[in-house]
């Protein structure tokens, strides 16, 4: 998770999982199962040429194009509300940009370190090989990635925090070639002030703000832009692509769809996904009948317990339970949980399926690098003789 969340970022997550403030959960093994395969960076390289270019076909909220000796990258949307785009223009080194580039922060390629403000970033890093130009975190705490734990535990990668109070010094120390973190628009909240005040080459990336999953997948391109790697990283994504459209395809002749209701109370308020949301898209793509389909938007709306329980008692399936490990926890929560159909039957599934000992969920990690695996998770649980091959990785059946 967004260790430099801001309150829209909050809701975001809130939204996802119903994150609640528990208490430290043990680490749960993860499944045995392993990510399908990709084509290799390797594989990929050896057919790239500087003159190939990649397209945006999902993401909505930047752009990439082809200059005249430089790629212009653009976030349209930075944050909710912003009224000016972020360009940063990626000029290869040892060159000079032939124009002028607008006010656009020059980045020159291929960058050789690189600062992740979110865990989001680091299975893109993976994707093209380039986790080891990792310098700095924002925190450990709630990475999954073990390698990365492990460089912050020894030393190799700084842990600099986020935020007004981030390490600026140690940044300057480090002087990286990017800085890559979100923003909400509040100063009292956002990281980029006063790295921008610093003068350090911070870069804003808005993937949280994407609903489409694989327009937030496509993300990867606009990382590995700065490596000069997003031909490469295109294909990566394509085969991703490719692999949700066929499992969506799966479910797309169902008649009858098992309805379905997600998160649980916050404060004895119940928050709720909108139907054009990250969670209710991927439900709607993996042939669930959403409960809350009629909710405008993207957002998360406040739901009254009582209404939550008269519309879902009877549901078929509940997700999404935020840190249950168990059925018995979840009652714990509040003892109403028990009286929906869902967890009586035992039809309570979680995305904690691989979670450290922080609570830092692989869910939030490589699950939106890889929303075709979160696809069929949901296929799975929803239709498991349609998904009959596939082994849970993120998802888990509460007991």
């Amino acid at each position: 998770m967004k260790k430099n969340l801001t309150l829209l970022a909050l809701l975001f997550v809130f939204v996802l999982s119903a994150c609640q403030a528990p208490a430290a959960i043990a680490e749960i093994e993860a499944p045995a199962s392993t990510l399908p395969a990709a084509p290799t960076l390797e594989a990929a390289a050896q057919t790239s040429t500087q003159s190939e270019q990649v397209n945006i076909e999902y993401a909505k909220n930047f752009t990439l194009e082809y200059e005249d000796g430089y790629k212009l990258l653009t976030v349209t949307l930075p944050w909710m509300g912003a009224s000016e785009a972020q360009k940063y223009a990626l000029v290869p080194k040892g060159t000079e940009p032939k124009a002028d580039l607008g006010g656009a922060l020059v980045i020159f390629t291929p960058i050789e370190s690189f600062v992740s403000l979110s865990t989001t970033y680091l299975p893109f890093l993976e994707q093209i090989d380039e986790l080891p130009s990792l310098a700095a975190v924002d925190s450990a705490d709630y990475i999954y990635n073990a390698d990365v734990r492990l460089w912050v535990a020894n030393g190799i990668v700084e842990a600099v925090g986020s935020g007004p109070g981030v390490n600026v010094e140690k940044l300057i120390e480090l002087a990286p070639d990017v800085i890559m973190t979100s923003a909400s628009g509040s100063p009292d909240w956002d990281t980029h002030p006063v790295l921008e005040q610093a003068g350090l080459p911070v870069v804003i990336n808005s993937d949280y703000l994407e609903q489409d999953p694989l327009g937030r997948a496509e993300w990867s391109k606009f990382i590995a832009a700065f490596y000069d790697k997003e031909v490469e990283a295109g294909r990566i994504f394509d085969a991703v692509a490719a692999r949700y459209e066929n499992a969506k395809a799966l479910t797309a002749g169902q008649a009858a769809k098992p309805t379905v209701f997600v998160n649980t109370a916050y404060e004895g308020t119940w928050y709720m996904p909108g139907a054009e949301s990250y969670p209710a898209i991927l439900l709607r793509d993996a042939g669930a009948d959403y409960l809350w389909n009629d909710l405008e938007g993207s957002g998360a709306m406040p739901i009254d317990f009582e209404v939550v329980v008269d519309r879902a008692k009877d549901a078929d399936y509940w997700i999404n339970v935020g840190f249950a490990s168990d059925l018995a926890s979840l009652a714990a929560m509040d003892s109403r949980y028990a009286e929906f159909t869902a967890y009586q039957e035992g039809k309570v599934y979680n995305n904690n399926a691989r979670v450290n000992e922080m609570g830092g969920t692989d869910y939030f990690e490589s699950g939106l690098a890889n929303p075709d695996v979160v696809l069929m998770d949901l296929i799975k649980i929803f239709y498991p003789n349609l998904a009959a091959g596939h082994d849970f990785f993120y998802y888990r059946q509460l007991q």
